[in-house]
């Protein structure tokens, strides 16, 4: 398994719904949510994209500098750029950041948006421009040469000089839950992603989109984009539920379900429809709660609980064949974390880092009376007397 954190370009807080609590997302911050994700364990970070978000090129790149592992999953639009400029852009991230870049497919959901930026296409067009776009870009990064005619593309003796680090090119990532979305990704991605449905619901997701990927004569990976709300107790964790959307009345509910409603996105009609605006009815599923989605497009389920409950339902999606999760939390500096401490060591992780024999403070807390370590919670009542004076 293998665990992405998330970088809120788009505004962050201790609440949904309201100003208060709020929390300016400026460059020192975004560092700081980097740098923990350096250090933490976790494989990278996505950075989302949209009118509503720093855009997510520009961040990876200040962050980039700034850390040394992590991935960025960051989106390349179909349809707001041209294949060989994206296929540039990510070769050239690619090779600054020493192959750290991720690629986020993103072919638009929402139809006023997408209008804003001048694209007047319908849901299933979108999906064969990017059908057309990612076989250019994949030819491009792969051959550093495409020639193409299709529909929306024609490419005469397109070339790409400075090839990628990762080869034959960086990942493709995608999520989409129409059925010519998941065409699209069978044929062309690495990573299928679905925000966090039902187990039945991803179940059945994954079984389609690897069939259809069988028949290109391809195989996918699986990831499942989700919140966490984990505390020590489980009383504590739904607390912090509640908390979380204290704020939220029914006029922003209201206002926020208009939204979503004009979208043609397949997802983003799922995820409205597992709550249909009604916070009496929230946890759809053990442990699953739609409470995000009231005010939040996108990715509007968490899982809530204890460790070890938040942990035994994460290896449930992973037994369905999800081996990739990005998670969140509000806020996302402290969330990055909480649940670092309290769920790292309840999974099979890959690149938790381990700390060195010779570290004296780090992995043991603070010192007590400043003389002795505390105590392993395993080990409560052993003290191991240190003079460090």
């Amino acid at each position: 398994m293998q665990i992405l954190w998330f970088i809120p370009t788009h505004g962050d807080g201790r609440y949904l719904g309201t100003s208060y609590g709020g929390r300016g997302v400026d460059l020192p911050y975004m560092q700081q949510i980097a740098q923990a994700v350096d250090n933490l364990g976790y494989i990278g970070a996505l950075l989302p994209t949209g009118r509503s978000c720093e855009d997510a090129w520009v961040a990876a790149s200040y962050l980039a500098a700034v850390t040394k592992r992590m991935q960025f999953l960051v989106a390349i639009r179909p349809g707001l750029t041209v294949p060989s400029v994206a296929a540039r852009m990510a070769a050239t991230f690619d090779r600054l950041s020493n192959g750290r870049l991720l690629i986020n497919v993103v072919s638009g959901g929402d139809p006023v948006e997408m209008a804003g930026d001048g694209i007047h296409l319908s849901h299933d067009e979108r999906y064969e421009l990017t059908d057309e776009f990612l076989t250019i870009w994949r030819e491009l990064l792969t051959h550093q040469e495409s020639n193409f005619e299709g529909n929306y593309f024609h490419i005469q003796g397109g070339k790409i000089l400075f090839p990628s680090v990762q080869k034959p090119y960086p990942p493709l990532w995608f999520g989409g839950s129409s059925p010519i979305a998941q065409k699209v990704a069978a044929k062309h991605v690495d990573v299928y992603l679905t925000w966090g449905e039902t187990p039945q619901q991803v179940r059945e997701k994954i079984t389609h989109v690897r069939k259809l990927a069988t028949e290109q004569g391809r195989h996918l990976k699986f990831g499942i984009r989700l919140h966490i709300i984990v505390r020590e107790t489980t009383s504590g964790a739904w607390e912090a539920a509640n908390q979380l959307i204290r704020y939220v009345d029914e006029s922003a509910i209201l206002q926020a379900q208009q939204v979503y409603a004009r979208m043609d996105s397949e997802g983003q009609r799922r995820m409205a429809q597992l709550h249909n605006g009604n916070r009496g009815a929230l946890e759809i599923s053990p442990n699953l709660w739609a409470g995000v989605g009231l005010v939040r497009g996108g990715a509007g389920t968490a899982l809530v609980g204890d460790p070890d409950t938040v942990a035994s339902r994460i290896l449930e999606y992973r037994d369905l064949g999800i081996d990739t999760f990005i998670l969140s939390g509000y806020p996302h500096l402290e969330e990055a974390y909480r649940v670092a401490e309290l769920l790292f060591p309840r999974l099979p992780l890959l690149h938790v880092p381990k700390p060195l024999a010779s570290t004296l403070l780090s992995p043991f807390g603070e010192i007590v009376a400043n003389q002795n370590f505390p105590p392993s919670i395993h080990n409560q009542n052993s003290y191991s007397p240190v003079t460090v004076d």
